[in-house]
């Protein structure tokens, strides 16, 4: 329903429809009232949908910018009550479905990788890159990861929550599901790498703390590998993705690449053969 004053403004654009001619008036009614109802939508939600405050916040840019920084902006700004668990991913796929499927229409453009603006604020210097962007990539084999969080932030038992968000005012999201890789550091030292595959990531950190590397760690990083989406769920992997091949591909790699003390053995997964470095024959004609 129209408010009164949007009614009032109409009927004086109706009176133009004599003079600027049916088609020319007819659009100009659509765009007034478009743009009318957006602004009385606001006002009822309270907030701007997610494209709604991309626009205004890269309106308001004197520069392109990333898709995260403009998630940052959002925030900053309170320009949506909700954020949900990604909100960054929320904002790069909100672009990049616009250009992919408004192509022209669209009123974003990506001038670099996951970097943006507006199509009427491009500048003539500033090229189009039509490639695909980072963003819209679903093949990633590591979807989420985590460094050097505080064991004792933690309540541990056989079930803990392992709380993270993407950003500041984002909703939490509890990563004791998660699988994949993780390090357990004295201090800033590894002295540990594992893996989470038939016990998930916080079942396989709790034991840590009743086993015998219990008062060896305070802190862990985590690599994953399940997919986040905005309601902090975790997706199934890609069919791509053999997690019983790669988990222990990666672990073998990390433990060969540190040699954490606490890992009494090699990676068992690393049957590549190694090669011992010699010195190139000209090292030694100089020396």
């Amino acid at each position: 329903m129209k408010s009164k004053e949007s009614e009032r403004a109409g009927s004086f654009i109706g009176m133009l429809e004599g003079l600027i001619g049916d088609e020319s008036y007819k659009q100009m009614r659509k765009e007034y009232y478009a743009s009318f109802d957006e602004e009385e939508n606001f006002q009822e939600r309270g907030e701007m949908t997610w494209r709604e405050a991309i626009v205004k916040v890269l309106s308001e840019s004197k520069e392109p910018l990333h898709y995260r920084e403009i998630t940052d902006r959002i925030i900053a700004e309170g320009l949506r009550k909700n954020y949900g668990a990604t909100p960054a991913a929320t904002v790069g796929a909100q672009i990049t479905s616009s250009i992919k499927n408004d192509k022209d229409q669209s009123p974003f453009v990506r001038v670099g990788k996951g970097v943006f603006t507006l199509r009427k604020k491009m500048e003539k210097n500033i090229a189009i890159d039509e490639e695909e962007d980072e963003v819209e990539c679903s093949e990633r084999i590591i979807t989420s990861f985590g460094m050097y969080w505080r064991r004792d932030a933690i309540e541990w038992k056989r079930k803990p929550k392992l709380l993270g968000v993407q950003q500041l005012g984002a909703e939490p999201v509890d990563f004791s599901e998660q699988i994949g890789i993780y390090l357990l550091y004295d201090d800033r030292e590894v002295i540990y790498v594992g893996r989470s595959t038939e016990r998930p990531l916080g079942r396989r950190l709790y034991e840590h703390t009743l086993d015998r590397l219990s008062t060896r760690w305070n802190r862990f990083s985590w690599f994953g590998l399940l997919p986040v989406d905005e309601k902090g769920k975790f997706g199934a992997l890609s069919d791509t993705v053999k997690a019983e091949k790669i988990i222990p591909a990666l672990e073998a790699i990390l433990i060969e690449a540190l040699e954490p003390r606490q890992n009494r053995r090699r990676g068992d997964d690393l049957e590549e053969v190694e090669y011992l470095q010699v010195r190139d024959p000209e090292v030694e004609k100089r020396r």
